[in-house]
């Protein structure tokens, strides 16, 4: 059985004397369904065209399963890559682009059609394998460009930001056949977005890069739950964590008028600068905490948003259950204590 890990050491990327990435380590595990996440210029795709051998290594090594792969150019690395794009011929069918890198490399043309059948139905494909892309939806040929990249059986899958062309509910659908596809095959599988949603709801493990570097490697609820500073805690979770200045005082912190409460058991010199995170579905409405007025309402049916001015900034509030708040109302938040982050304030690493 062929073992399908893939192992980044002291990865280092430059253009000229421009330094991308200095010195990354990685490890991911045979099976896995990883995704990288950052913002736009994270250097996410970078690293994953360099995976696939689209971009050359300035330095360190990676390795697909026991192959150092440095040198290797795509062909001979065992990897099949989905794009933003699709990337079909649109002068052959569906079962002709499915097919197209079998015949290239020699396979019989029923072994072609074999495996090119056994994609189709995997993928809800074959009703459609005489059509051109041409008359195929926007999902449909996504799966097109998937089903390519099954019938290779390659030891790993590479997905560049795959649902970004897609509606809003298509992407959702789109999530979960990924997500099915890979419970099934149980290849190892490298996907790119800057969709911190898609990262949470398909990965088995998150990569948080920012600015070439990884700030956070973990299970998506191990992220949100502890993140390692202020950035991871910002990026994941949709609305973001609220992050307010605060001191230490008397065992509490204090943020502007405010005293709140730290975490059970934390305890920090007085007079200690601090970032406070709270994240909103933990800021329930209660009688001491922070004081501001109401400025938005957003219903979103399962939960309402309330976005708050509080000592001139700006937090957010979400609710479960039915609130009857308006745009002037007055509110008062209480964080939930056990559910408060401490952030330093120079480093940005969370104290907690």
């Amino acid at each position: 059985m062929r073992v399908a890990e893939v192992t980044i050491r002291k990865l280092q990327k430059a253009y000229g004397a421009v330094q991308i990435m200095q010195g990354l380590d990685l490890d991911i595990v045979d099976g896995e369904f990883v995704v990288l996440v950052g913002p736009s210029g994270c250097g996410k795709s970078t690293l994953l065209r360099m995976i696939a051998g689209l971009e050359e290594i300035s330095g360190g090594t990676i390795s697909i399963g026991p192959r150092v792969v440095n040198n290797l150019p795509p062909s001979e690395r065992d990897i099949a890559m989905v794009f933003q794009n699709y990337a079909l011929y649109p002068h052959k069918t569906v079962g002709a682009n499915m097919g197209f890198a079998l015949k290239m490399r020699g396979e019989s043309p029923d072994m072609v059609a074999t495996k090119v059948n056994r994609a189709a139905e995997i993928l809800g494909l074959t009703p459609y394998l005489d059509r051109y892309p041409r008359a195929l939806s926007g999902g449909q040929r996504q799966r097109v460009a998937m089903g390519r990249a099954i019938v290779r059986d390659p030891q790993v899958f590479l997905f560049d930001e795959p649902l970004s062309n897609l509606d809003a509910k298509l992407r959702v659908q789109m999530r979960t056949e990924i997500r099915e596809l890979h419970l099934r095959l149980k290849t190892t599988t490298v996907y790119v977005t800057h969709d911190q949603i898609e990262a949470m709801t398909m990965a088995d493990k998150i990569v948080v890069m920012q600015g070439g570097r990884i700030e956070q490697v973990g299970a998506p609820l191990d992220l949100y739950d502890h993140p390692a500073n202020i950035f991871v805690a910002s990026f994941i979770g949709s609305p973001s964590m609220n992050l307010i200045d605060g001191v230490v005082t008397n065992g509490g912190l204090r943020a502007g008028p405010a005293t709140l409460p730290l975490p059970p058991g934390m305890t920090l010199p007085e007079g200690r600068a601090v970032i406070y995170g709270i994240r909103p579905e933990n800021l329930p409405l209660g009688p001491d905490g922070l004081k501001g007025i109401v400025a938005v309402v957003e219903p979103t049916g399962s939960e309402t948003h309330v976005v708050t001015r509080v000592d001139g900034h700006e937090v957010t509030a979400v609710f479960r259950d039915r609130v009857s708040l308006q745009p002037g109302d007055a509110v008062t938040l209480a964080p939930v204590p056990a559910s408060v982050h401490i952030f330093d304030k120079d480093t940005g690493v969370r104290l907690n």
